[in-house]
């Protein structure tokens, strides 16, 4: 049992025992960490405190399984630092990225609410700090408040969202498409937008490429011949994980 399946077992208790009083001062304390949350923007002091009694702070290292695909959902997580990657895992020990989560995000609602097992496994890209929201808790607000069922809702939709863009990047948009796209979304640049922002910039890669070229269902092998395409085409030049672009309106316009 690693350190992190120690920290989360001690977490994810039932219901019961997550909402049972916690030192003050805690409470406190992950009372203003909810706060700053865009998913409970808006709530009264009252109903942040009733969050805070079911919610518990957990620190993960660089490289922590926090859960498996299999293992039993008893509330959602909320990632105040750091990065998590949600993947699959084959039998043969191939993986599958799906998703690379920052913080402010959180995950595992949808399984929360089906009371289903995981259906993927979450790992720190980094150490991070996160929130667990015990699902009674959750329950419970929901029933009380129509508001914060939209906030919900609201949350899962544009989950969909985007899970139905990566269906349509993967089935219809080259490879060399893909990571352009990627460098554009890390530096906040919306490809439908009308005004092509132009001029140098630098782009940090959150994570290995290896990790991104699976999220963009990519190979390895793939991912770094696209690369080297665009660097001999004068569109990137490659710094180990920092990528310069001489022109960014230039590589918004190589987009098919």
């Amino acid at each position: 049992m690693t350190r992190c399946d120690e920290i989360c077992r001690t977490a994810m208790q039932d219901a019961p025992a997550a909402t049972e009083p916690d030192c003050g001062t805690e409470r406190e304390h992950i009372g203003r960490l909810l706060a700053g949350a865009p998913l409970f923007n808006g709530l009264a002091p009252s109903e942040i405190a009733r969050f805070a009694r079911g919610a518990r702070q957990l620190a993960v290292a660089k490289g922590d399984i926090l859960f498996h695909r299999g293992d039993a959902c008893s509330g959602f997580h909320l990632l105040l630092s750091g990065q998590i990657k949600l993947a699959f895992i084959s039998a043969e020990g191939n993986e599958k990225v799906v998703e690379i989560l920052h913080p402010g995000q959180s995950f595992g609602e949808a399984v929360m609410f089906m009371d289903k097992p995981y259906v993927v496994m979450a790992q720190a890209l980094t150490d991070c700090s996160l929130l667990h929201i015990a699902k009674q808790v959750v329950f419970d607000e929901m029933a009380r408040d129509p508001a914060f069922c939209r906030k919900i809702i609201a949350g899962l939709s544009q989950r969909l969202h985007h899970l139905i863009a990566d269906v349509e990047s993967y089935s219809l948009r080259s490879g060399r498409d893909r990571i352009i796209g990627y460098l554009l979304r890390e530096e906040g640049q919306s490809s439908d937008d009308d005004t092509l922002t132009s001029g140098p910039v630098s782009i940090r890669l959150p994570t290995s490429k290896g990790i991104i070229a699976s999220r963009l269902n990519l190979t390895q092998e793939h991912f770094s011949r696209i690369l080297h395409e665009l660097i001999e085409s004068g569109l990137i030049q490659v710094q180990g994980r920092t990528i310069h672009v001489p022109d960014l309106g230039r590589l918004r316009a190589a987009l098919s």
